[in-house]
């Protein structure tokens, strides 16, 4: 997998000496050839560390977005046993920008929702590039309705840069969906647990976010606003998209220290793309240690729990209130 992101440019030239060296077979390299190979794979892991430890938002924007990143069909089959996709909202279509369905991880049953954008042209259009319309949350609000009816746990995997925005989406009530689907999920009687697994783009995220733990992968972004949408907003000029991705705290190391999210999941060196079966066993263990931590507890205290988790988001104190407490 090539270094095609503009911060990873400092690794290329080692990359491509590594691969040269690979091409010949490792019975025909000299002994100073694998010398000079363990050399330059000890130095481009060193110098994937160093850039990979300190990277801006905006970069960790560029990872969440990469192409070759895994989507929720990806994960699903890393990691479930079995999986059953159930389609349709009985009321309109089914959107194909969300999957879910019944599944089976190490022998625990859950219902699993996922975004799911699409790789190929054709894939990417019939998953409307990860946008979600408005049969898509109410696909959604049923499984969620199929769980608390069976006492099986909620899992939502969260990768969209928002919910459709076309006319067509107006048109079929966008806006009543999420709202819906926020309320389903506010009184859910089942334990929920969500993961931003790349982009969690604004309501379209927020529709399938509303849970007892939100968990975040290390280079995925949760944002109200996408940084372009921003910048044309503040700025008047989306060119400066990176200043007001520095400036959103829309990472998953910004939003841990505001407590706005339980935990962080660590990703392989260079991003969930370049090894996603790691990725996936660390999305696993994550997902049913919060699960089963979950499981523990009543309906009523979950409810309640979920509640005041979302009452304590947004306190803040005014300067006034500040200088009042101290004096």
């Amino acid at each position: 997998m090539s270094y095609d992101l503009d911060f990873e440019r400092p690794l290329l030239d080692m990359d491509k000496r590594i691969q040269a060296l690979l091409k010949k077979g490792e019975a025909k390299l000299k002994p100073d050839e694998r010398i000079q190979l363990r050399e330059l794979q000890t130095q481009i892991e060193r110098r994937t560390r160093e850039i990979y430890g300190s990277l801006a938002a905006s970069q960790r924007v560029q990872v969440a977005r990469h192409r070759q990143r895994p989507y929720a069909a990806d994960y699903i089959k890393l990691m479930c046993d079995d999986f059953f996709e159930l389609r349709g909202d009985r009321r309109f279509a089914d959107d194909r920008a969300i999957i879910g369905g019944l599944a089976s991880i190490e022998g625990r049953s859950v219902v699993l929702i996922g975004s799911q954008k699409g790789r190929e042209t054709k894939e990417k259009l019939e998953r409307n590039f990860g946008l979600t319309h408005a049969e898509g949350y109410r696909k959604a609000q049923r499984l969620m309705r199929h769980a608390e009816r069976f006492h099986l746990p909620v899992v939502t995997l969260i990768d969209t840069s928002g919910a459709a925005p076309d006319l067509e989406a107006e048109q079929r009530g966008i806006a009543q969906a999420i709202a819906e689907s926020l309320f389903v999920m506010a009184e859910l009687r089942s334990p929920i647990v969500s993961v931003v697994t790349g982009e969690g783009g604004s309501g379209g995220a927020l529709g399938i976010g509303v849970a007892d733990r939100i968990l975040m992968f290390e280079n995925s972004i949760y944002t109200v606003a996408s940084p372009e949408a921003a910048a044309s907003i503040l700025f008047r000029d989306n060119g400066q998209w990176a200043a007001a991705a520095n400036a959103m705290k829309i990472c998953a190391q910004d939003l841990m220290a505001l407590g706005l999210i339980e935990e962080i999941i660590a990703e392989p060196l260079g991003g969930a793309h370049r090894d996603p079966a790691t990725a996936a066993a660390s999305l696993k263990e994550a997902v049913l240690r919060h699960v089963g931590e979950l499981e523990e507890l009543s309906a009523d205290c979950l409810v309640e729990r979920r509640y005041e988790r979302y009452r304590k988001i947004g306190a803040y104190a005014t300067e006034v209130q500040a200088i009042g407490a101290l004096s």
